[in-house]
């Protein structure tokens, strides 16, 4: 997202983190700008029965957390390190700086920004009113074309669990492994040694 030269020269630190350890937790004042050298970061929260829900889930040269930033609100959500990462950690005060110096870099932030909300009210249209089939192919595709950019039947091999995917489209998990197994046969997926390709 911002080169890491760059953010590295206006102050940013880098810092690991093991899998499953917390980088930050819902109700934390935001302080820092975090983008992913390497791993998986996942943002959730977790319901009054302890259902998790996953807001979104972050790879390597993307960024996380950042809205709260802005707005002078407290994170909404949890941030996990879904495998061990390595992070960009910039302070708050330093990205605005950054911000303010270079336009470009700021327009294409804001790009992103936008691309992300895009993004979220989709989801939010499928989990409302789409149905389970639907839902796990738009979720696939997006990951497919826009994440991983892979191109080709097949070509993309799905890095979740069922139980992650059931989190981030609001189904329980019974549910994905049917629709799974159904999407198979119509040749919309691949099962290979129980791992999905799109």
């Amino acid at each position: 997202m911002i080169k890491e030269q760059l953010l590295l020269e206006f102050g940013a630190q880098i810092k690991k983190y093991s899998k499953n350890e917390l980088i930050f937790t819902e109700n934390e004042t935001a302080r820092n700008y975090f983008q992913i050298l390497h791993g998986i970061v996942k943002m959730n929260n977790y319901n009054e029965q302890g259902k998790e829900f996953i807001q979104g889930v972050f790879y390597k040269q993307q960024s996380f957390g950042e809205p709260p930033l802005f707005i002078n609100v407290k994170y909404p959500a949890n941030a996990e390190a879904l495998t061990r990462v390595e992070l960009l950690v910039l302070p708050k005060k330093n990205l605005l700086h950054l911000l303010h110096n270079t336009p470009g870099i700021h327009l294409n932030f804001t790009k992103n920004l936008a691309k992300r909300l895009y993004y979220k009210s989709i989801i939010a249209s499928e989990i409302a009113s789409q149905e389970p089939e639907h839902r796990v192919l738009r979720f696939f595709d997006y990951l497919k074309n826009d994440i991983y950019k892979v191109e080709g039947k097949f070509a993309l091999k799905i890095v979740y669990t069922r139980q992650q995917i059931a989190d981030i489209l609001g189904l329980r998990v019974e549910t994905i492994i049917r629709v799974i197994k159904n999407l198979e046969k119509k040749n919309e997926l691949q099962i290979i040694n129980r791992k999905v390709f799109r």
